[in-house]
């Protein structure tokens, strides 16, 4: 049951790895398939080695990108290997410094390369890492991190072969793309030339993928189709993935209960969400008493400044409860990490220089015990 998760969770499932994972997401596919080819209009690779579902969204997000880069280049590495293992048979075994002479050939005329910096070649490092991770490389002798530490380190790959399924083809030339938008279109294209499927593939897809469908008009297309097809909505998701759907004035949920979750959870048991779960409480209190106050369409705007106030205020107020790595840090840097994670949940978005609060603030919020600021007072 739910053996879909693990598609929606993982980058694949592959059959070297992870067998028993493989069977048990191959053994329930029928149930699934036309859940995931109708509905949420993507495809599903079923390989001998390999399962992949190709989980394209509707609009890409700062929070679906690779989470150990950290930089452009990192993404850059990655495009190039890939080339370059397209040329490699499958268990084809090769050096890292062949490799590298590769990657600096076909990157050099658009971004400079010098192994002897260490910051490209940490850069190279967490490539290299993320395609062991998931089973796109196999080191055969050595050790990526060596590279990392000594320009010259040498290291022996195997080529799994899983590289070919990891970038999504195209039905058409993209070297003309300037933009995440023309690739947007492109697959909302290719999806099926139907506006009805197009829209239904939609809202399925947003539902799945982001923490919410927000949107601006009560004409908006895709929010009167899940309003007028609610239950069906709601109950192909239910049968499919689990968890209800909560539909408001201009913003929909797939919600999922707390012992029953996957994937990337909010709240989660850990400092940051719980400081998150306080400064949307402050937030609602600031709405609710009129400081602040929510438009036509159920958004907040403020400055920049009055968000870091209420942010500042919860550091001051309530940071004796919190674990001492993120107690003792700096406030402000305290808060931009706060806000970094309200923005990857889409808690808010910078907008033509303010801030656009979202309604999912007052989805979940936290609130310490009423005698938490008395005892701790005492103390």
């Amino acid at each position: 049951m739910n053996q879909i998760r693990i598609l929606l969770e993982n980058i694949w499932i592959c059959k070297d790895a992870q067998k028993d994972e493989y069977y048990k997401v191959k053994h329930e596919i029928p149930q699934f398939q036309k859940f995931v080819r109708e509905l949420l209009g993507w495809k599903l690779i079923n390989t001998e080695r390999l399962l992949k579902l190709e989980k394209i969204p509707v609009h890409a997000e700062s929070f679906m990108g690779i989470q150990e880069f950290l930089e452009i280049r990192d993404y850059c590495f990655l495009c190039a290997i890939l080339m370059f293992l397209e040329d490699k048979e499958e268990q084809e075994r090769f050096l890292l410094s062949e490799l590298i002479n590769y990657v600096e050939t076909q990157l050099k005329s658009s971004m400079e390369i010098d192994w002897t910096s260490f910051s490209q070649r940490k850069s190279l490092v967490r490539v290299l890492q993320f395609m062991e991770k998931n089973n796109m490389l196999r080191v055969y002798e050595g050790s990526s991190e060596g590279f990392g530490q000594e320009y010259g380190s040498e290291v022996l790959y195997v080529n799994t072969g899983h590289s070919r399924y990891f970038a999504t083809t195209f039905p058409q030339d993209i070297s003309g793309f300037h933009s995440v938008e023309d690739f947007e279109t492109l697959q909302l294209e290719e999806i099926d030339s139907d506006r009805g499927r197009t829209r239904i593939n939609r809202v399925y897809r947003q539902l799945v993928t982001c923490p919410q469908m927000y949107w601006d008009s009560i004409e908006d297309a895709d929010s009167l189709y899940l309003k007028n097809q609610r239950s069906w909505v709601a109950g192909n998701l239910e049968k499919n993935i689990g968890g209800r759907l909560d539909i408001h004035k201009n913003v929909a949920f797939w919600m999922l209960e707390e012992d029953d979750c996957y994937g990337k959870a909010h709240p989660r048991d850990a400092i940051l969400p719980e400081a998150v779960l306080l400064v949307c409480s402050a937030i609602r209190e600031r709405i609710d008493s009129g400081i602040w106050h929510r438009e036509t369409d159920e958004c907040v705007y403020v400055s920049e400044e009055e968000l870091d106030d209420v942010i500042l205020g919860c550091h001051r107020r309530w940071k004796e409860a919190w674990g001492v790595g993120f107690r003792e840090k700096e406030p402000r840097k305290a808060a931009e990490e706060i806000k970094e994670y309200m923005k990857a949940w889409m808690m808010f978005r910078r907008e033509e220089g303010r801030i656009r609060l979202f309604p999912i603030i007052g989805k979940v919020s936290g609130y310490y015990p009423a005698d938490y600021e008395e005892k701790s007072g005492n103390e």
